[in-house]
């Protein structure tokens, strides 16, 4: 919006910052965090004052029922924080831009009825599983299904290389001359491309085509068979992941802040002509506004944690879990960097296993032995933990440097090849 209005007073001093991705990213960020902090608190109080208050169960760990009352659904002010700076600062003719805006509400919608549902209408179970996952579905879906046909989603390779692998038709017929991107270089031609490429470290060229897994010549007419299901899968795990981590004060909330700046460190390289060839990852034209996106996540973050952190005054609930987990799935796959999920999002893969090991071994052992048997103390992980007697802070503080080193080796694999 400040964009278009920027383009009006483009003689007035200033004005020209707004065509800056940089700065536009910075004042966003602070946007965010103001906004989180600020209404933050209004919001904590509405919600108490319509008494809607976290049920624990009891799960015999220490300080529990401290946190009995304690204002939920303050995915709210996650949301609000995100919201507002994109829509001021965000080119919104963007593809990307306009699909995470819609992953966000898309999720916070399926959060927030199911929070509704365990805090006003008493039912602890919330939203049936199976709404859930066709939700989930439906979003994934919306994201393949738009990735594979919309003409704005390209992917800028050199000519030469596109006609080696087969690539032949160009978005718009346009070439455009490599000298632009990097001057001291042959003179290479790049184009944009409809291409099922996606980046992933330890290959020869940093990249893998899709396609290249479909047996049979016509295999780029059938690679969304493939694209589809795993983009959908990919949402929804990440999500109900991003759901499970949500447990301890701040600690959905700090990992999902780590991610998000890590997603628009990948952004901005994605979305640079000369980084991109410099780390020699995929271009991918209009990423870089993904940054703005990823610097109100940050900041909204951040400003949430001022209320979050232990003791937390307020949860995030289902509202802002399922939304974080559902924008930075979103995050990753626009960017062609999905494959890289396992190592930037561990430790929601963490927490989501150590669920899906606990449950499995529980029953295998029950059918074999008449009595299930536990590999944890108690699941998802930051509760074994909290079992062993380690403080909450502690778990958090840890999980989140563990977050930070991943970020980090994430980032390195730009240059493993």
């Amino acid at each position: 919006m400040l964009i278009e209005l920027s383009k009006w007073f483009g003689d007035f001093p200033g004005a020209g910052l707004f065509d800056y991705i940089s700065f536009r990213a910075g004042v966003a960020a602070i946007l965010a965090l103001l906004i989180s902090m600020v209404f933050g608190s209004r919001i904590i109080d509405y919600l108490r004052r319509l008494q809607i208050g976290e049920t624990v169960r009891d799960l015999g760990l220490e300080g529990q029922k401290k946190k009995e009352g304690t204002p939920t659904m303050g995915g709210i002010i996650i949301i609000g924080a995100i919201l507002i700076p994109c829509l001021l600062l965000a080119d919104l003719t963007n593809v990307y831009i306009v699909l995470l805006i819609t992953s966000t509400i898309w999720m916070a919608t399926i959060g927030f009825v199911d929070d509704y549902i365990k805090v006003f209408l008493k039912n602890k179970e919330g939203l049936r599983g199976q709404f859930k996952i066709m939700g989930q579905i439906g979003l994934g879906l919306l994201i393949a299904l738009t990735m594979i046909i919309s003409d704005d989603v390209v992917v800028r390779i050199n000519v030469d290389d596109a006609k080696e692998l087969g690539y032949n038709h160009m978005i718009g017929d346009t070439i455009i001359s490599h000298l632009e991107v990097a001057p001291d270089s042959p003179s290479v031609k790049r184009g944009d491309y409809k291409t099922n490429l996606t980046n992933v470290p330890f290959l020869k060229g940093n990249r893998l085509d899709y396609a290249w897994l479909i047996p049979g010549e016509h295999s780029s007419r059938w690679v969304w068979l493939l694209f589809v299901p795993l983009v959908i899968f990919i949402v929804t795990a990440v999500s109900n992941a991003a759901n499970l981590t949500d447990g301890l004060d701040g600690l959905a909330t700090g990992v999902s802040g780590i991610i998000g700046a890590t997603l628009g460190i990948l952004a901005y390289v994605s979305g640079n002509a000369i980084a991109a060839h410099y780390l020699n990852i995929l271009h991918v034209p209009g990423a870089g506004e993904m940054v703005i996106f990823a610097a109100c996540l940050v900041g909204a973050c951040i400003g949430f944690l001022w209320y979050n952190s232990f003791p937390a005054q307020i949860f995030m609930g289902d509202t802002g879990s399922l939304t974080l987990g559902g924008i930075i799935a979103a995050m990753s796959i626009l960017l062609r960097k999905e494959l890289l999920i396992p190592m930037l999002c561990g430790i929601f893969l963490v927490e989501n296993l150590s669920v899906v090991i606990q449950v499995f071994y529980f029953k295998y052992t029950k059918r074999k032995y008449g009595e299930g048997r536990r590999i944890f103390l108690m699941a998802p992980l930051h509760h074994h933990y909290q079992k062993k007697g380690m403080s909450e802070v502690k778990i958090v503080t840890r999980f989140w440097i563990v977050a930070i080193l991943l970020a980090v080796l994430t980032l390195i694999t730009l240059k493993v090849r």
